[in-house]
């Protein structure tokens, strides 16, 4: 759209928005919106975000750790801390259960303690206090003041290698400690080792066990300042020499003259080796130029900032960059340089052709944020279909939740498949089809947790085992997947068999209560029944109660308007669910039934759906309202501008979505349901010379009701885009006003398929 402008007003704007002034008619120019960024969003709260330097799917996240507090610091990171233990490489963004944080390295002028401060005492044990107005975070970087040691501490990253640099008031006494101890949450030790190679290098390794139940990380270290003096200890126990193996090793490191009052350190990472992790800082940061990591850094995140920009307010620009920088955090490679990878089975498996990707939250990730990689990173999807696929070889079945060659069985469902059959059926292709089919199929003719309840084509019976329901459904979502892409194949009994157990969702549906209820081996419902309840593992639902899992038939919401027996009685319920505030006193419930308006929850993700319902009942108004008042209540520009666990990026995902105006409701037939957009306009770049734009006109606070569209200059009546239109490109207009539009989707023609 073209608009004539006076000589004052295009001024005003041209300095008003820097994306707008930077950007050239007729092609994509690239604009700094690391600006936008503020990783502290998330970091405070139920957020559980990853605060530190690291760049898009690296490996390697450095960062601090501050003193662990509970489950809000399943990060490592809380902004409600001051203090910081040191810095680790490796960190979770948004889990509900905490792992990783391998390898601290903490500079220290003075005294050296080898047990941990505690919040109350940071003069015996190691440690520093720190204050926030002192740190600095930033794509690609983040600074902090240690007060108890007067040094400063700066950190950046490239895909498998920390880079630290270290300056110290004084050039004496001065020394880093490195500890191989302790990870976060439920990770322990299991065997770590550290030796001396040279006056500038050490390396070694680190084995623990937790949430990852195998994990094995190798690391080298390279320092910019001869060690004058290192000493080993097995948690305090002295051990001779320079090298040594233990449980809890720990190493102290001295330095006489420091040039610059500075220690740079280079520490490179490997899941196969301390040589691989040696090679990776030759082929990834082979020189001590730290600004030019830092710069390096910045770049690599505003290449990927600038696949979607958009045009908004200051507030919806850094929120909407931010959740953009944070969907870029997992899957994490894990792969050395050269290709070579440890997988599942334990094996090194050499140079491979492919990036081997890890770290998959895939009950949350499956929803929306897999979607949004085949607009945004179409260059990554066939690598981590070939990720799952190696996965399945090794472990014989596909991940559910898989983290560092590990597979944690975390949470319900299969939902490797529906990204699988998400990127088949959007062309994405370039691996073995028919071993991801065998794949699919094998992995849903398994047994564990109700699935031999589903081969029959029966129910899960709520007394033979916990969270039924929610099982049963997730299963329905991945079987109805399948389907498609057995048809898609020509394989005319596997689709007919798997639609039938996608349809095993209705068997749960009570008709007097309107509920999805649990259902025992009698046939008789589970009493007594309170759809309020959401007891935190003692049901039958899975983080949620029956008023949100009711809707969790995100793949057949026509069938569940049938359910209910009419359009009328469907809108009635799903008005009702952001209505009832009532709860159940006394209750365990979730600390992930979070972000609520009425019995919904934004801050879990089998709730991101729902208010998408409305346009497949013809009443596409009430989502535009509720988008616009889930972004002012749940998002916003503070450290606690998240209502609920990010889960390595879903949380983001659903923002961007909804924020560019739409949202993949079913998460493998590529239609995506319209909203409501918070953005004036965004240009979505799929691929170079490749470009889909969405101008929302009129767009305001007020103005939020979609009231006609346009697609390439004609009329476009469906209240729904697909996958189709923006990978072709081409041009969205939205026509927004203040009240309903009593025509735009709400023929039955033109509602989602």
């Amino acid at each position: 759209m073209k608009i004539l402008l006076s000589g004052f007003l295009a001024l005003n704007l041209f300095f008003a928005n820097p994306a707008i002034s930077q950007q050239k008619k007729g092609k994509q120019t690239d604009i700094n919106y690391t600006q936008y960024v503020d990783p502290l969003i998330g970091s405070a709260g139920h957020g559980h975000v990853f605060v530190g330097a690291n760049v898009p799917f690296g490996a390697v996240q450095l960062g601090p750790v501050n003193i662990f507090e509970g489950w809000d610091w399943c990060s490592g990171y809380n902004y409600a801390s001051n203090t910081i233990l040191g810095f680790t490489h490796t960190h979770l963004s948004g889990t509900g259960i905490g792992d990783l944080n391998d390898i601290l390295v903490l500079p220290i002028s003075g005294k050296v303690g080898l047990t941990k401060g505690t919040k109350e005492d940071m003069v015996n044990g190691y440690g520093s206090y720190f204050s926030h107005k002192n740190e600095v975070t930033k794509p690609g970087y983040y600074s902090v003041l240690l007060d108890k040691y007067k040094v400063k501490a700066e950190l950046t990253a490239s895909e498998r290698v920390g880079f630290h640099k270290y300056t110290f008031e004084n050039t004496h006494d001065s020394h880093i400690l490195i500890d191989l101890a302790d990870g976060i949450g439920w990770d322990r030790p299991e065997k770590t080792f550290i030796k001396k190679i040279s006056e500038t290098k050490i390396e070694g390794y680190r084995y623990s066990t937790g949430w990852a139940s195998d994990q094995r990380i190798y690391f080298a270290m390279e320092f910019s300042e001869p060690i004058t003096n290192m000493m080993v200890y097995d948690s305090t126990a002295v051990m001779k020499g320079t090298d040594g193996e233990g449980l809890k090793i720990k190493a102290v490191l001295d330095f006489k003259t420091l040039k610059n009052k500075q220690i740079l350190v280079k520490v490179g990472i490997s899941p196969v080796s301390a040589e691989n992790a040696s090679a990776n800082i030759k082929a990834e940061i082979p020189d001590w130029d730290f600004e030019a990591v830092v710069k390096l850094a910045d770049s690599k995140w505003n290449k990927e900032l600038n696949k979607v920009q958009i045009k908004a307010d200051e507030k919806t620009m850094k929120v909407f960059y931010t959740s953009l920088y944070h969907t870029m955090f997992a899957p994490s490679i894990f792969n050395d340089a050269n290709g070579d990878y440890r997988g599942t089975d334990k094996k090194v498996y050499e140079k491979a052709n492919f990036t081997n990707y890890t770290t998959f939250s895939l009950w949350d990730t499956y929803r929306g944020l897999h979607p949004l990689y085949t607009i945004t990173q179409p260059e990554k999807i066939n690598d981590i279909v070939k990720s799952f696929l190696a996965i399945y070889q090794q472990q014989g079945r596909l991940p559910v939740w898989h983290l560092m060659g590990n597979e944690t069985n975390t949470m319900n469902g299969n939902h490797s498949i529906a990204v699988i059959v998400d990127a088949y059926l959007k062309g994405y292709r370039d691996y073995d089809v028919n071993l991801a089919y065998d794949a699919i199929k094998k992995t849903a003719m398994q047994t564990r947790d109700g699935m031999d309840y589903v081969q029959r084509l029966e129910y899960i019976p709520a007394d033979k085992m916990l969270e039924s329901v929610g099982n049963a459904l997730e299963y329905a979502i991945d079987d109805y997947c399948i389907a498609l892409m057995a048809k898609a194949l020509n394989k005319a009994d596997d689709y007919n068999y798997f639609t039938k157990r996608a349809n095993l969702y209705k068997l749960y549906f009570d008709k007097e209560t309107t509920f999805m209820r649990g259902k025992l081996t009698n046939g008789n419902w589970r009493t007594p029944f309170n759809p309020l309840s959401s007891a935190h593992r003692k049901d039958d639902y899975v983080e949620g109660n029956a008023w949100q899992y009711t809707w969790l038939v995100p793949q057949d919401p026509y069938g569940l308007i049938d359910l209910f027996g009419s359009e009328d009685k469907f809108i009635a319920k799903l008005d009702s669910l952001f209505l009832i505030t009532d709860k159940v006193e006394g209750e365990d419930v979730s600390p992930d039934i979070s972000g609520l308006i009425g019995q919904y929850a934004h801050g879990n993700e089998p709730n991101h759906h729902i208010p998408y319902l409305y346009a497949y009942a013809g009443q596409p108004w009430k989502t535009a309202k509720l988008i616009r008042e889930i972004d002012d209540k749940f998002y916003s520009t503070k450290p606690d501008g998240l209502c609920g666990n990010e889960d390595l990026g879903q949380m983001s995902a659903w923002y961007i979505l909804s924020s560019m105006g739409f949202y993949s409701v079913n998460p493998a037939n590529g239609i995506y349901v319209l909203g409501s957009p918070l953005v004036n306009s965004a240009e979505i770049h799929h691929k170079k010379g490749i470009s889909f734009t969405i101008n929302a006109v009129n767009n305001s606070a007020s103005n939020i009701y979609i009231q006609k569209a346009e697609y390439n200059g004609k009329p476009y009546t469906k209240s729904y885009i697909t996958q189709e239109m923006i990978v072709k490109g081409g041009e969205l207009k939205l026509y927004m006003g203040s009240k309903p539009s009593s025509t735009f989707g709400i023929k039955k023609e033109d509602r989602p398929q």
